[in-house]
């Protein structure tokens, strides 16, 4: 939208209401259309940013100076920073994109179609038409777009719809040699297809052969293996009685043999539990023994502890007899009158003490006054 007043102008990205000021108008854009492209058929307020599609026909030249007509379509968009009002003005700088961008491309078509000849051309037109187009890297591989940075424009893709040759000698060549190809290639599809039919007819004939030779030969095996059965079968019924006898004596033995094992069994077991009886008998036997002696025992320590206390009392009672002052004149008398008084006394010997040194009576008492059963 141009300000006539102003001098400037504005870029509005639709859709979108615009309100025109008093001195602005729309900016009428003037492109080329057709096919092939003539300039001024197509008048537009809008300028459309794509992805859409454009169709040229360009007229090419080969080496071997056949003319062809080529009808291409070109997918194309505009590559814009809605944002940035200095990029998009520039989508603006070519007045007709559709035009320029046409003859651009046509320009690079015609240079590389004119360094091949028509049968090259002809096999690879795609090929060479896009690497003309979009460029090849160093790998050899044809480039993703072709960008116009003039006006950010970018061709994404080359469609080839259709090859026509502009003179009508050559167009008749080459449906002479279309047909001729497409004559070789039936032929040739022909003739694989025979010799694919004859080699699956000799396949199937192999296999029948093959299985043939296999059935005869299972055949031969089932016969042979019949034979073998029959054999078998009367060497069974010329040998049957022998080997029944032979499997009776043989039962018999093992049952022999059987009963024999388990006699030997019963007279082991019957060995174990009169063996283990006498021993439970012998155990029973020495612990009575044991409980015997243990009692024995027991009443001579009971006999001797009564003699001990029997002799123990007796002293006890000539001590109580003799009295307290009669053994002290005793000890103060002469040895020889000790000797009398105690033979008076039918004492036979004395020992004395301070009771300073124990002295076990059990021991000395049968010294000292003499033996159970002796008169004092």
């Amino acid at each position: 939208i141009y300000d006539y007043k102003e001098k400037n102008a504005r870029i509005i990205f639709g859709p979108e209401l615009v309100l025109l000021g008093p001195d602005e108008q729309f900016t009428m854009l003037s492109l080329s259309g057709g096919k092939p492209k003539k300039a001024n058929v197509i008048r537009s307020l809008v300028l459309l940013l794509g992805p859409d599609f454009m169709t040229d026909v360009v007229t090419v030249e080969t080496s071997d100076h056949a003319r062809l007509s080529l009808t291409l379509s070109y997918n194309w968009h505009f590559t814009v920073d809605k944002t940035d009002m200095e990029s998009a003005g520039k989508i603006f700088s070519v007045p007709d994109f559709v035009g320029d961008a046409c003859k651009a491309i046509a320009s690079r078509v015609r240079g590389s179609v004119a360094q091949v000849p028509f049968d090259l051309f002809h096999r690879e037109s795609a090929r060479l038409i896009r690497s003309a187009v979009f460029g090849v890297d160093e790998t050899g591989k044809v480039g993703p777009s072709f960008n116009f940075a003039s006006n950010n424009l970018t061709i994404t893709n080359i469609d080839i719809q259709s090859v026509e040759p502009v003179d009508q000698k050559t167009r008749d060549s080459l449906q002479k040699s279309v047909q001729l190809a497409i004559e070789i290639t039936t032929k040739s599809q022909e003739a694989a297809a025979r010799h694919e039919a004859e080699r699956r007819e000799q396949e199937a004939r192999g296999k029948l052969e093959r299985q043939k030779i296999a059935d005869e030969a299972e055949a031969e095996k089932s016969r042979a293996a019949l034979l073998d059965l029959q054999a078998q079968s009367a060497a069974v019924e010329s040998t049957g009685q022998a080997k029944a006898e032979a499997q009776a004596r043989a039962e018999a033995a093992e049952i022999e043999g059987s009963a024999a094992v388990k006699q030997a069994k019963l007279k082991a077991e019957a060995m174990q539990i009169e063996s283990n009886a006498e021993l439970e008998q012998t155990k029973a036997r020495q612990n009575a023994e044991i409980d015997h002696r243990e009692r024995l025992d027991a009443l001579e320590l009971t006999k001797a502890q009564e003699f001990a206390k029997i002799d123990s009392d007796k002293f006890k009672g000539m001590v109580d007899a003799i009295g307290s002052e009669t053994i002290k004149s005793i000890a103060q008398a002469g040895p020889e009158m000790q000797a009398k008084l105690l033979n008076g006394l039918g004492v036979k010997s004395l020992l004395i003490t301070d009771g300073n040194s124990p002295i076990n009576l059990f021991n000395t008492a049968n010294g000292l006054v003499g033996m159970p059963g002796q008169e004092g």
